[in-house]
């Protein structure tokens, strides 16, 4: 990942004296905030710093129960928290073998998310590698390369379809369980555009599909304020505010690493005009804070996850 970013964390609120969180817009904090936690320092701090919510990941998740504690061992942890998501089913359009890869991991992620009260899964686009995608661009990404690459060099259509597909079966699994799926589509990614999930929705056909609006991934791949302000409200299931910094969007591929190294606030994204073309579709959700810096990773995690849960209540309050 890139060092070069110079923004420190700013200054918060003596931690453990935010405001109450009743008096606030719905704010949740993706576990990124917290990068280097595990899952039950993230909770813990989630609620010291005032969040309403919390939004739990895979990785982070996955670990915790890989080590032999049940699932059923957080919801006392939880207590005072709503788990407002559950993430990340990765590379959704999946085929052949991995195809059923894909949908057993739909079903254990919903299966968690039932038991913890979460009312929504997402799924991401992929690759979720971003090197492929920048071999593959760079004409370097040869045949015989194992390495997964999705949907690259497929026309949109069949890329739509493809991915459709899977997320169709997706969301009758997660319908079983009484459940939502929110789509996010990864910047660097071959779909990779709100049209993009607009259409895999649409094709895909089902009721309990939306959209993770993520303004870093939405801003990057050049996305405008007027498309979002055009969304159906209802399509919009959780908003992950998140910065990012300047990018040449004709020549280069956005990287996580290196593009959303950032401090939330201390980037390009101008995210209250963000905050402001969100809200004018009359969305009434959860609002989320994720981040991936290596700067903010090195800092006590309540100072960061309080400054992150009052610059969200400024932003959005």
């Amino acid at each position: 990942m890139s060092t070069s970013t110079t923004h420190p964390v700013p200054a918060a609120p003596p931690a453990g004296s935010p405001a109450s969180p009743t008096s606030l817009p719905k704010l949740s904090m993706n576990v990124t905030t917290t990068f280097f936690g595990n899952v039950v320092q993230d909770i813990a701090v989630a609620r010291q710093a005032g969040f309403g919510g919390i939004e739990l990941q895979s990785p982070k998740l996955y670990r915790y129960l890989d080590a032999g504690f049940s699932v059923h061992t957080l919801p006392p942890l939880l207590e005072g928290l709503e788990v407002t998501g559950l993430g990340a089913v990765l590379d959704a359009e999946r085929q052949g073998a991995a195809r059923e890869d894909f949908l057993a991991e739909v079903r254990r992620m919903c299966s968690i998310a039932a038991t913890l009260g979460a009312p929504i899964v997402q799924l991401c686009t992929g690759p979720v590698d971003v090197r492929v995608v920048k071999d593959h661009r760079a004409g370097t990404l040869a045949d015989d390369d194992a390495r997964y690459r999705a949907t690259l060099g497929m026309d949109e259509a069949e890329a739509v379809a493809v991915t459709a597909g899977n997320v169709r079966e997706a969301a009758d699994i997660a319908a079983d369980h009484g459940l939502e799926l929110y789509l996010e589509p990864l910047a660097w990614a071959r779909l990779n555009h709100c049209r993009h999930a607009l259409r895999i929705i649409e094709t895909a056909g089902r009721p309990n599909v939306g959209i993770a609006l993520d303004t870093w991934h939405f801003w990057s791949t050049g996305d405008t304020l007027e498309e979002v302000a055009a969304l159906p409200p209802e399509l919009i299931k959780a908003v992950h505010l998140s910065d990012g910094l300047d990018l040449d969007r004709e020549h280069d591929v956005a990287d996580q690493g290196v593009h959303r190294n950032v401090v939330i606030g201390g980037g390009a994204i101008p995210l209250q005009q963000w905050v402001d073309a969100i809200k004018s579709t009359g969305y009434d959700g959860w609002w989320v804070s994720e981040m991936f810096s290596d700067r903010a990773n090195e800092h006590d995690p309540l100072v960061v996850a309080t400054t992150m849960r009052n610059l969200l209540a400024i932003l959005v309050g």
